[in-house]
């Protein structure tokens, strides 16, 4: 599966953005779809994720209640709604896919999407 993220840009602080990413097959129900980033200069870092057959969302502690993660089944496609953004949340963002929670969550899932850069000025 190839999976191809956009929706990516400049904003600032404050703002918004929604990210997509489609997969190039279907995403089964079993799948677990992610968000990680990575800024200049750290590590990567585990954003968002959404059991796809059942909708459950988890956030990290940084962005819980100001991002949203959701899926279209028919449209294979998930999506990362970023609210009241920060300086700090400067980074290239990346969808990833695995069945394996764990893996999505640690940065280790199979099937990564080329990164979207989401810059926020102050």
């Amino acid at each position: 599966v190839q999976l191809q993220a956009s929706g990516g840009g400049s904003v600032q602080a404050e703002g918004s953005l929604r990210l997509s990413c489609v997969a190039s097959t279907r995403i089964f129900s079993s799948a677990v779809m992610g968000w990680l980033r990575q800024a200049p200069g750290k590590e990567r870092e585990w954003v968002a994720a959404i059991r796809w057959g059942v909708g459950n969302t988890y956030y990290a502690d940084s962005v819980k209640g100001r991002f949203t993660i959701s899926g279209d089944k028919a449209k294979n496609t998930v999506y990362l709604q970023m609210n009241n953004l920060e300086p700090e949340d400067t980074a290239i963002y990346y969808c990833t896919k695995d069945s394996d929670w764990g893996k999505v969550v640690a940065g280790k899932a199979d099937f990564w999407g080329k990164g979207t850069l989401v810059t926020v000025s102050s």
